[in-house]
């Protein structure tokens, strides 16, 4: 069977609805300074952080799918979960506002960042989120399984009020809650064709992306995109949480639940999905030397800002990649920058005091 078309995939999307929320296409550029300076493949990034929903973020593109069908399902309280300072909830509140429906948010402690009103949490509270915050195991993202108690007894007491709620997983990312369809794949399957789009309008022909990978959807929808598209480009996820072996059993799941939403003839197996677990170091959201060492360098040199549990996790392991010589000096990278920036405030003490020595 030849395989399918942009325009056929495009088509197959467009069956599931979504609204306008944020600034597409987002911007795809080379990074100049970096390719010099690190001596390695030709750098692009794709800029995901400038979708223009709450200082931007990879997790509004879902949203565009996700608020549409709390819309059509007639919800006026939408829930969901994550760390203390996720974008995530931010982008989900903004989202939510926006469109009429009050956002309510369980934030899990995965850190040892103080409870004060600062990065995402800020804007959480200036949005009016409701907000409850509870301990969790350090350095890790929350998983669905370990949520399920806190988000059942939240979602009864919102229902006892009275409210039509519409129940969000995590990131967007795996079915379950409200979410029928694998929304935030599908969201990330259309990223990929944008993205490929810009770079052919470029005359840059990818052979790799790489991204910070957390609740899989993301990654998911980019290996989807490529096999369908029967592109040659690898699909590189760089975990910043959890252990490869589980996790990529996750990402594989989102996968095949989007082939089947999106009645694609392709297989996706385990040599597809690959994903790096060597730099989660000290645990999800903790800031080190090499995290702030590697936002000090993009920032210094292409005046971009990383956040620091996400794609500053990514840059870390992909400058390691370059200089173990993972990638050819020909190859073209596109590094997908996922927003989360507001998190960095947060963090200020650590940042100072890994850069000030």
């Amino acid at each position: 069977m030849p395989h399918l078309t942009i325009s056929q995939i495009k088509k197959r999307i467009g069956e599931f609805a979504k609204i306008k929320l944020i600034n597409l296409p987002t911007p795809f550029q080379k990074l100049e300074n970096l390719t010099l300076t690190l001596e390695g493949p030709e750098i692009f990034m794709k800029r995901d952080d400038l979708t223009g929903l709450a200082f931007g973020g990879n997790k509004s593109r879902k949203l565009e799918f996700i608020i549409k069908d709390a819309l059509d399902k007639k919800a006026d309280v939408i829930l969901t979960w994550a760390s203390l300072q996720s974008n995530w909830c931010l982008q989900t509140a903004a989202a939510a506002r926006k469109f009429g429906i009050k956002p309510m948010l369980l934030l899990f402690k995965t850190d040892e960042l103080p409870e004060e009103y600062d990065g995402n949490l800020l804007l959480d509270f200036i949005l009016d989120a409701g907000i409850r915050i509870q301990e969790a195991d350090k350095g890790k993202v929350v998983s669905i399984e370990e949520a399920y108690e806190a988000v059942k007894e939240l979602a009864n007491q919102v229902k006892e009020w009275g409210y039509n709620l519409y129940i969000a997983p995590i990131g967007g990312s795996m079915v379950g809650g409200s979410m029928e369809h694998p929304l935030g794949a599908i969201s990330y399957v259309e990223a990929f064709i944008e993205m490929l789009e810009q770079a052919k309008a470029q005359k840059v022909e990818v052979d790799y992306i790489i991204h910070a990978s957390g609740s899989g959807s993301t990654q998911a929808g980019l290996i989807v995109g490529a096999k369908a598209l029967k592109e040659n480009i690898k699909v590189l996820g760089i975990s910043v949480s959890e252990e490869k072996e589980s996790y990529g059993k996750d990402v594989l799941t989102i996968a095949q639940e989007t082939i089947k939403a999106l009645n694609l003839d392709i297989t996706i197996s385990n040599e597809d999905i690959i994903i790096f677990d060597e730099y989660i170091k000290e645990g999800y959201g903790i800031v080190n030397k090499e995290v702030s060492e590697a936002i000090r360098l993009v920032a210094i040199k292409e005046g971009i800002m990383l956040d620091p549990s996400y794609t500053s996790k990514a840059a870390v392991a992909f400058f390691d990649l370059i200089k173990k010589g993972y990638f050819k000096k020909e190859d073209k990278v596109v590094f997908f920058h996922t927003g989360g920036t507001p998190a960095l405030f947060p963090n200020k003490q650590k940042l100072v005091n890994f850069l000030r020595h």
